[in-house]
C-alpha cells in the first residue's frame, strides 16, 4: 500500500478521533439541559456533527484501506460540508449568546440576573409561554434549589454568609427574590416582607415561598436559564473552535495526499503532469 494511502488512513484516524470531544460536548450539554439549563434541543446540532464526523472519518478510513475512490470522494466532500457546518454552528453559538450577564450587587458576591439584559433568537425561544412551562418545570423538577440549603456547625446559615455566596445563575434567578425587592433573609429560599418591599421590577410580585413555586415565574429565573446556557456554549464553542483549526489543517493535508495518490495512480512523477507523445521513440532502454 502507497505512503499516500498510510497518511490518508492516519488523518481519518486522528479525524474519528476529534470527533469524540465533539460527541462528548453534546452529551455533556444534554447533561446541563437535564439537570438546569433543561433546552434539550440545542445539544442536538453538536451531536448530530460528531456523529457524522465519526462516520465519514470511518468511510475515509476504509477508503484509504481498500483504495476505493468512490468512497475518498465521498469522505473529501461530505467533511467539507461536516466543516461548514461546524462552521455555521460556532457562528450561531456565539451570536445567540453575545449579549447579557450578570449585574454585581452592591454588599453581595452573587451576581442578579435581568431579562431584558439579553437579546435575540435565544431569549424569544426562553421566554415564549409553551417552552417557559416545559423549562421551568424541569428545572423545579432538578431539584437545583432544594440544594442551596446549608448547616454550619448544626445552624443554618445566617444571611450575611448567604450574601457571601457566590450562586450559579439558576440558583440567583430562580430560587431567591431579585435583591432591588428588598425581602428580608430567613433562609436560602424563604425570604419576607418584613424590611418592606420596594421597587418597581414585577418579580417581586411574583415571589412565593411555596417551595414549589419560589420565582420559577419570575423573568430572572428566565435570565438566569439564559445566562446559564450561555456560559455551557461557550466552554463548548472553544473546544469547536480548537476541532475545527484541526480539522481544517487535517482536511487540507488530505486533499494534498488524495491528489498525490491520483498521480501516483496514474503514473505522474510528483510535481509534474503527464505527457504523452505523439511519435513515441521505438528504442527501448
Amino acid at each position: 500500500m502507497r505512503t499516500s494511502n498510510h497518511l490518508i488512513g492516519l488523518l481519518n484516524f486522528l479525524t474519528f478521533l476529534l470527533s469524540i470531544p465533539i460527541l462528548g460536548g453534546g452529551i455533556w450539554l444534554s447533561s446541563r439541559a437535564n439537570n438546569t439549563d433543561c433546552m434539550k434541543f440545542l445539544q442536538w446540532p453538536l451531536i448530530i456533527i460528531g456523529v457524522a464526523i465519526m462516520v465519514i472519518s470511518l468511510a475515509g478510513f476504509a477508503g484509504a484501506c481498500y483504495r476505493n475512490t468512490f468512497l475518498m470522494w465521498f469522505y473529501l466532500w461530505a467533511m467539507f460540508f461536516v466543516i461548514v457546518a461546524l462552521v455555521g454552528f460556532v457562528i450561531f453559538a456565539y451570536a445567540v449568546t453575545d449579549k447579557g450577564s450578570g449585574q454585581a450587587v452592591s454588599n453581595r458576591v452573587y451576581l442578579d440576573y435581568y431579562l431584558q439584559d439579553y437579546s435575540g433568537w435565544l431569549k424569544e425561544r426562553v421566554s415564549d409561554d409553551s417552552y417557559w412551562r416545559k423549562i421551568s418545570s424541569c428545572v423545579r423538577d432538578s431539584k437545583e434549589c432544594a440544594k442551596m440549603g446549608r448547616n454550619i456547625g448544626g445552624v443554618p446559615e445566617s444571611a450575611d454568609l448567604f450574601y457571601l455566596r457566590k450562586l450559579s445563575p439558576i440558583e440567583s434567578g430562580c430560587c431567591k427574590p431579585p435583591t432591588e425587592c428588598n425581602y428580608a433573609y430567613v433562609n436560602e429560599t424563604v425570604w419576607t416582607t418584613g424590611n418592606g418591599m420596594v421597587g418597581s421590577n414585577s418579580d417581586c410580585y411574583s415571589w412565593s415561598n411555596d417551595q414549589g413555586q419560589l420565582c420559577y415565574s419570575c423573568n430572572s429565573c428566565k435570565a438566569g436559564v439564559l445566562a446559564s446556557l450561555k456560559k455551557s456554549w461557550r466552554k463548548v464553542s472553544v473546544i469547536n473552535i480548537v476541532i475545527l483549526i484541526i480539522l481544517v489543517i487535517l482536511y487540507v493535508v488530505a486533499c494534498a495526499a488524495f491528489r498525490n495518490n491520483r498521480r501516483i495512480d496514474n503514473d505522474e512523477p510528483y510535481g509534474e503532469t503527464r505527457m504523452t507523445k505523439s511519435q513515441p521513440s521505438r528504442i527501448q532502454f
